[in-house]
């Protein structure tokens, strides 16, 4: 608009050198087609817009906002109408106690109260976008500092009124999934009313009293303890049944080679056992006695 405005002063300026007399009047012609030429290239420039992609425009006309939403792409517009540009993509805004990984510098975690007393500390990341369709709202309500009026806020509020209805260590552990939901649910409903769209809430951390990270950490190791000596024991009786399984089958056997077992079985096992020998390579041996009893073996090893 300034480009039309200053070839608009030299249109003026011609005009005025066209009335004036010489050598001034001379230069008149070629300063109001320079004019004309500056009024044409800034009309074009300021009626011609382009909207990049991942954006829309919102028009305001003298302090009006227009409730025609321009998309991406090449727009012919009113010269005199602004257009404020509102980033639609997804958007993370981050609450953490690490320095320089928020949206603000310094530890910008949330810290709340529980149900016990205990103070909990909650590094959380909000994943939301602008909706298009709700763009000129935002403009006209809530402005392009919709982060610090809306999204901080409301997300720090929703974890707040929701953590006192639970004790530390539940958020820690058994009740955070539910606890995520909650706050999803009281976050969503919040940035819907004010043009948002919530897409997710991470819970990326959650911080415990050094107190309470001992005494989980120590009934942990308890735990894990019981389980060891668990898997013991059952070993252990595993290897008592393995005795006794073995302790009876050797019973077995004896009784039945006290009850069974008869002299001529006995002489036919030790002929057996001499053959063995006689036949082995690795010794000589002479076999003296009787039918009955022990034979005397003679080798020459």
């Amino acid at each position: 608009m300034f480009i039309a405005i200053l070839g608009i002063i030299m249109l003026v300026v011609g005009i005025v050198l066209k009335r004036s007399p010489e050598p001034g009047s001379r230069f008149s012609r070629l300063v109001t087609t320079v004019g004309v030429i500056v009024v044409v290239v800034g009309l074009l420039s300021t009626s011609l817009k382009v909207i990049e992609p991942g954006q829309v425009g919102v028009q305001t006309l003298f302090g009006k906002v227009q409730d025609n939403v321009l998309e991406s792409g090449l727009h012919i517009i009113d010269p005199v109408v602004e257009v404020t540009n509102f980033n639609v993509q997804t958007q993370n805004y981050t609450m953490s106690a690490i320095t320089d990984e928020g949206a603000k510098t310094g530890d910008d975690a949330i810290r709340i109260l529980s149900s016990d007393g205990l103070e909990v500390t909650i590094d959380l990341s909000v994943l939301y976008k602008v909706n298009p369709a709700k763009s000129p709202y935002i403009m006209q309500n809530i402005g392009v500092n919709y982060e610090e009026k809306i999204v901080r806020p409301v997300s720090r509020t929703a974890i707040r009124d929701n953590a006192v209805n639970y004790q530390a260590v539940d958020l820690y552990s058994t009740k955070r999934q539910e606890f995520q939901n909650k706050i999803t649910q009281t976050i969503e409903q919040s940035f819907a009313k004010n043009g948002l769209i919530l897409q997710q809430i991470l819970v990326r951390n959650i911080t415990l009293p050094a107190s309470v990270r001992a005494s989980i950490e120590s009934k942990i190791q308890a735990e894990q303890d019981a389980q060891k000596m668990q898997f013991v024991l059952q070993k252990e009786r595993q290897e008592a049944d393995r005795k006794r399984v073995e302790a009876q089958g050797i019973a077995d056997y004896q009784k039945i080679i006290s009850t069974q077992l008869s002299d001529k079985q006995l002489i036919y096992e030790s002929i057996k056992a001499q053959k063995e020998i006689a036949l082995s390579a690795n010794a000589k041996v002479i076999i003296i006695g009787a039918n009955k009893g022990n034979p005397i073996m003679l080798s020459d090893k």
